[in-house]
Order: structure tokens, then C-alpha cells, then sequence
């Protein structure tokens, strides 16, 4: 058996990723409000009530600000860490925490480790995902990286993780000075140079799919992301390699034993 990874959508406008196993159906973060949620599932066949937990990264709102919605609306569980339950104002009653590398395990064959990533006014944690022996991650909204978060995503057979920009567009473009301080901070975003050399640091050759995610529609464009990501991994990476977009769901990447030939987009899915 395999576990799936789709992203219903990545950006400053919202993000979700839906994984998917034979005994579970989980969100990792929700950004979207209700009724784009509902849309962006139906497109998979799926609908809210089907799904066991949403497990939240941080309480920014394109992150976790349709989590209470959620909810609300349709009972479901969200798991986060308490700084992320306090700014979001969760129901405790419908609650879990997690703290910073705490292993969540959801049905029989799913487990998430929360990994602590530097991300300015926020508690932020990656996730490293175990199905069955094989692992993925999901990385967003963080302007550098530790050893601690090197060390538990090498070797993943999927990544995705965050291009938010292209340096020499943020910095000649119209932002003020201050808000191009921030992105490029150690509390910021990635660049698609820092997401490459991120990359050659933790892909293996057990690594066969990376999508980049979270690009700045503004500062970024998915061939620069791209190509700049690919001059930094050419050597170590043979596998595919997406790019996600506001607008999703798109592409359907699997891990596990038969995981190999098994990728779907959603034109295929529809068919």
C-alpha cells in the first residue's frame, strides 16, 4: 500500500495538503475558508466529513485561519501545538496538542514528527511523514534551516517544501524596504537559491519527488523556481519535481512500495 500527498493549493491565499492512507485521511494545515475547502476535496472525491484530523504547522492565518471552520462546521479534530491553539482560539474539546518533535500517530500506518523550523511570530514546525517504512516531508514558511530539520528529512522519498521567491525580483521590486528585510530574514521565506542548496543537503538516492511550494505570485515564477532548484541538486536528484500552485489540487505524489509508477493528476483522476 502506498500514502498519497496532495496539495489542494499553496500560497499567501491559503494552503492545505491532503495525505491519504488505507486506514486515514489527514490535512496538514487548512487556509482555505469552508467553502473552498469543501470545492478542492470534492475535486478528489473526497468530502470534510471524511477527514480523521487536520494537523496544523502555525496559527498564521493562509495556514490555519479556516481551522476553527473546520471545526465548527464539520467536527473535525485539529492537532497543534498551544501557541497555535491560542491565537487561532480552537475549541479545546475538539483539540490535540503536539510539541516540538512529539510523533503523532494517526490509525494504524501513519505517524507525523513535528520538526521546529525558524518562522518570525510564530511557533512553526515542518513535518516529517512515516508510512510503512517509507517517509515524506512537508516544509513551509521558514527563511533558513537547522541541522536538527537536515538530519530528519534526508532521505525522504518526497519533498515538498517552500520556493517563496526569486532574490533579484523581491529586492527590485516595489516592497518596501522593511517587508523585503523580513521575507529574506532568518525568520522569513526561502529563496529558490536557499531552497536549492537546502535540497542538495537532504536529497538521497532514495529521494524520487520534490514539489516546491508556497511561491510568491508577486516575486516568484514556477521556471525560476525550477531551474534554480535543478542547478543546485542536478547531481544528486533524478527524480520528478513539481511545482504547486494556489489553484489546486493538481498532482497526486505517492510513497511506499508501490509508489514508483503511481502518479496521478487530477485531469487523470477525473477521467
Amino acid at each position: 500500500m502506498s500514502l498519497s500527498i496532495t496539495h489542494l493549493g499553496t500560497g499567501s491565499r491559503g494552503n492545505s495538503t491532503l495525505l491519504e492512507s488505507k486506514d486515514a485521511k489527514v490535512l496538514i494545515d487548512q487556509g482555505f475558508s469552508g467553502t473552498q475547502l469543501e470545492k478542492r476535496l470534492g475535486l478528489l472525491g473526497i468530502s470534510p466529513q471524511e477527514i480523521d484530523c487536520i494537523v496544523i504547522s502555525h496559527h498564521h492565518g493562509d495556514h490555519g485561519g479556516g481551522a476553527r471552520i473546520a471545526q465548527k462546521k464539520w467536527n473535525i479534530p485539529v492537532i497543534a501545538n498551544e501557541r497555535t491553539v491560542q491565537e487561532l482560539d480552537l475549541d479545546p474539546m475538539k483539540t490535540q496538542y503536539f510539541e516540538s518533535l512529539d510523533i503523532m500517530k494517526i490509525g494504524t500506518d501513519l505517524s507525523l514528527l513535528a520538526v521546529p523550523v525558524p518562522h518570525a511570530g510564530a511557533d512553526n514546525v515542518a513535518f516529517v511523514i512515516s508510512h510503512l517504512g517509507e517517509r515524506a516531508a512537508i516544509i513551509t514558511d521558514l527563511g533558513s534551516w537547522t541541522d536538527e530539520l537536515v538530519q530528519h528529512v534526508r532521505g525522504c522519498q518526497h519533498i515538498s517544501v517552500e520556493a517563496n521567491y526569486d532574490a533579484k525580483r523581491l529586492m527590485s521590486g516595489p516592497y518596501p524596504y522593511s517587508l523585503k528585510e523580513r521575507i529574506s530574514g532568518r525568520g522569513g521565506h526561502l529563496s529558490n537559491d536557499q531552497t536549492g542548496e537546502f535540497l542538495s543537503l537532504v536529497c538521497t538516492e532514495k529521494t524520487r519527488s520534490i514539489t516546491l511550494t508556497h511561491l510568491s505570485e508577486r516575486n516568484n515564477q514556477p521556471h525560476l523556481a525550477e531551474s534554480t532548484v535543478l542547478y543546485y541538486i542536478d547531481e544528486v536528484f533524478e527524480g520528478d519535481i513539481h511545482v504547486s500552485s494556489q489553484d489546486g489540487p493538481e498532482i497526486t505524489h505517492f510513497i511506499g512500495s508501490d509508489a514508483l509508477e503511481k502518479k496521478q493528476t487530477l485531469a487523470e483522476l477525473n477521467r
